[in-house]
């Protein structure tokens, strides 16, 4: 089926609302479901959406309360989700932190004790949409093993980055430094289908194309021990400095029940300054090396946004019934 953003959007932020989100938190995760489909990124979008309502409904997540935001430092800027979204505790953060940078030339935010922020290439180009560079990170659960092992340590551990540019980003990328996205073996499983080797290993450690024994072992990290060292980096940052949990201590993300996520997003602002006209011309520079070889691109650059995405039928009625539910 073909469903316009505007749509997915309003429908999604009218379920969080039924389920018991907040008027203004629900607008700001809807904002991020309905970008992570224009932009293909389908494992983040509506395919959350249902266990957002869920674990509303729960109390695994607070939808209605009202994040905290602090600056100890002039470079430095916290917001406390408290237990609730991460994108609303981002979105009132979002200000300072910018501003702090553009001060200091540099400046970090920390969200900290909040829900999965699901897309963290959604917040670092918010960040280069205000002109700066904007590095993330984040943890989830552990269901990844290091090189050679068995028992997952930590989790997928996306890290995200984007670089400004003339007209949109001039670089995006936002990846998992395991191997593949958990998501992506949930739906081989619901699928009936093998999963590519490399992926995942079983709970004895030996490498698997069986979704099921995949969810029951551990994934692999990304390109080896080089993945194992970002994911790694992405844990003690998201969990270090943001006073939020290790990957060890959180459930399966998507679980109904249970504890809260009580995850951290550790964020780098950078300002161009006086480089920018540098910057600028040094990715200039490469941009057209790589664009005399049609088989090669810059991550993220050139992209444009799409009116319309294609979602299966059964998905989507699945969204319209969370939509059609009676608060309270």
């Amino acid at each position: 089926m073909q469903i316009a953003i505007a749509e997915i959007e309003r429908i999604s932020e009218k379920a969080l609302a039924a389920h018991g989100a907040g008027t203004w938190q629900a607008r700001e995760v809807a904002r991020a479901i309905a970008r992570a489909e224009e932009t293909g990124n389908v494992i983040c979008g509506l395919y959350y959406l249902e266990s957002y309502c869920r674990q509303l409904l729960s109390g695994r997540v607070n939808g209605t309360v009202d994040p905290v935001v602090t600056q100890p430092r002039p470079g430095t800027v916290l917001a406390d989700a408290r237990l609730g979204f991460a994108q609303p505790a981002f979105a009132r953060a979002f200000e300072p932190a910018v501003a702090a940078a553009r001060a200091c030339g540099i400046a970090s935010l920390a969200v900290c004790h909040s829900h999965t922020c699901t897309s963290l290439g959604f917040f670092t180009e918010q960040i280069a949409a205000a002109g700066l560079i904007g590095l993330g990170v984040t943890n989830a659960s552990a269901i990844v093993a290091g090189p050679g092992g068995r028992l997952p340590v930590i989790g997928t551990n996306p890290v995200a980055f984007t670089i400004p540019g003339a007209d949109g980003p001039a670089m995006h990328a936002d990846f998992s430094t395991a191997a593949v996205a958990l998501g992506k073996i949930t739906m081989a499983k619901a699928a009936g289908e093998a999963i590519p080797p490399g992926w995942a290993v079983d709970r004895e450690g030996r490498p698997t194309t069986d979704p099921e024994a995949a969810l029951a072992g551990s994934l692999v990290s990304a390109a080896g021990y080089k993945g194992w060292a970002l994911g790694l980096l992405a844990e003690f940052l998201a969990a270090g400095l943001t006073g939020s949990v290790n990957a060890l201590d959180v459930r399966a993300l998507k679980a109904e029940g249970g504890p809260p996520h009580d995850l951290g997003q550790f964020y780098i602002l950078i300002d161009p300054g006086p480089a920018a006209d540098t910057l600028a011309s040094r990715i200039a520079r490469v941009a057209e090396a790589i664009a005399e070889d049609p088989q090669v691109r810059i991550p993220g650059a050139g992209r444009r946004p799409r009116a319309m995405v294609d979602v299966a039928p059964d998905l989507w009625a699945t969204v319209a019934a969370l939509a059609a539910r009676q608060p309270g």
